[in-house]
């Protein structure tokens, strides 16, 4: 199985937009793991009309309050998290962040979202994971794994937080609520 997040990145920014359509600048948190997301997500943002403020992050552990500071006032109300192993792990310390300074935030799974985060665009975990045991059963039963196929996931999934959203004061469109997989109240 194999995730290609450059292909999710536009998705993403225009979720974003539909979830908050008053959004005009953000925030975007990136280190070397996710360099090629912040070239996508540059690209991809003012065909939207959404302005960039993109902060790398380079010396663990993260200072997230610091390097929030280098981002133009204009942008520090949207908090945009991209896919690094650093920030999965800072997960909790990330949507403590963004709701500590009162920022909407979209991140890439749904473990940010269930941590207090507002929205999340991403594969579904546990659907690759029982695809990847399906591909290990194969291998036990003697398929080479050279012979077996790369796939992409199939399956993905947006999760809206409402809690934070009420806590932030805003009001997710009906449509955007229509298309979620699951809205956590």
């Amino acid at each position: 199985m194999f995730t290609q997040q450059l292909d999710l990145t536009a998705k993403r920014v225009q979720l974003l937009k539909d979830a908050i359509p008053d959004v005009r600048a953000a925030t975007v948190f990136w280190d070397a793991a996710s360099a090629h997301q912040w070239k996508a997500i540059e690209a991809v943002a003012a065909t939207v009309g959404l302005r960039l403020a993109g902060i790398e992050l380079r010396e663990e552990p993260y200072d997230y309050e610091r390097a929030l500071t280098q981002a133009p006032p204009d942008h520090r109300s949207v908090l945009i998290v991209l896919t690094s192993p650093i920030f999965y792990r800072d997960r909790q310390r990330l949507a403590d962040l963004a709701l500590r300074r009162r920022m909407a935030s979209m991140f890439v799974l749904r473990e940010w979202v269930e941590a207090g985060g507002l929205l999340s665009y991403g594969v579904n975990l546990p659907a690759m994971f029982r695809r990847a045991a399906e591909f290990v059963d194969k291998i036990l039963k003697g398929a080479k794994p050279a012979d077996l196929p790369i796939e992409q996931p199939t399956k993905f999934e947006l999760v809206i937080n409402l809690k934070t959203a009420r806590s932030l004061g805003l009001t997710i469109p009906s449509g955007v609520l229509s298309i979620a997989d699951e809205v956590i109240e």
